[in-house]
């Protein structure tokens, strides 16, 4: 896997993680943490996830809405996994409709 670093618009200012509550992104793959596929703890969904950089944690939401800390990442695994951000949202409800959840 690659990563490539894209800079923002000049008219864009770039999102300082300090400056929004938290980031987001979708995961539509079978997620391995240590080797083992992470597994929504209620009903046991493995692929489809959004994956949420809250503070200085990691949460996962599976399809059906239901969300776990997942304490082996952090948000340099995150920040490792996640490409540009390219929108800004009010809520947290906005950012997950914008990725279709």
């Amino acid at each position: 896997m690659s990563a490539t670093h894209v800079e923002p618009p000049l008219d864009s200012p770039a999102v300082v993680r300090q400056e929004v509550e938290g980031l987001m992104m979708t995961h539509p793959h079978p997620l391995v943490v240590d080797g083992d596929v992470r597994a929504c703890g209620t009903c046991g969904s493995y692929r489809g996830w959004v994956v949420i950089s809250l503070r200085d944690e990691v949460w996962l939401r599976c399809p059906a809405g239901h969300e776990q800390h997942e304490p082996r990442l952090d948000t340099a695994w995150y920040d490792r996994h996640s490409g540009p951000v390219t929108h800004r949202h009010e809520t947290y409800g906005d950012g997950l409709r914008d990725l279709g959840h």
